[in-house]
């Protein structure tokens, strides 16, 4: 009858347990928050892109992998000081950047602004125009 006991408390505890866990799993995942990233036409990531969105308080950069995210339907804003801007999309001679998501499909249909020029929205590879040292706005 002890063995029983012990056993019964024992299996409430270990099931409660896991219930708590299961629910903040649960709120951590469905919070709205987008995540996308900044890459080049090679899939290699730009980190260290300072951006700021709608929804935050401060400047931050693009994550090692050129991770950014944000809460929709942010605009945020980034700055391409140091790269040398995209005029039709000519790898020879300009730093392309495309906005991708996990599997790398480019997020086409993007409209932004930049300082240097007006609006336009991203290609179908999810890249887009700037010219050097510019700042542009995506309305994400």
């Amino acid at each position: 009858m002890k063995k029983n006991m012990i056993l019964l408390l024992l299996t409430v505890a270990i099931f409660s347990l896991s219930g708590c866990t299961t629910e903040s799993n649960d709120e951590n995942i469905d919070d709205g928050l987008t995540t996308l990233f900044l890459v080049d036409e090679n899939g290699y990531s730009y980190a260290e892109v300072p951006y700021k969105c709608d929804s935050m308080s401060h400047w931050s950069k693009t994550a090692s992998n050129g991770e950014f995210s944000f809460y929709p339907p942010d605009n945020c804003e980034f700055d391409f000081m140091g790269l040398e801007g995209n005029l039709f999309n000519d790898s020879r001679v300009d730093d392309i950047v495309r906005i991708v998501d996990y599997s790398q499909k480019g997020k086409s249909d993007i409209p932004y602004e930049c300082s240097s020029f007006g609006v336009s929205s991203t290609y179908s590879d999810g890249s887009f125009e700037y010219d050097m040292d510019d700042s542009c706005l995506f309305y994400l």
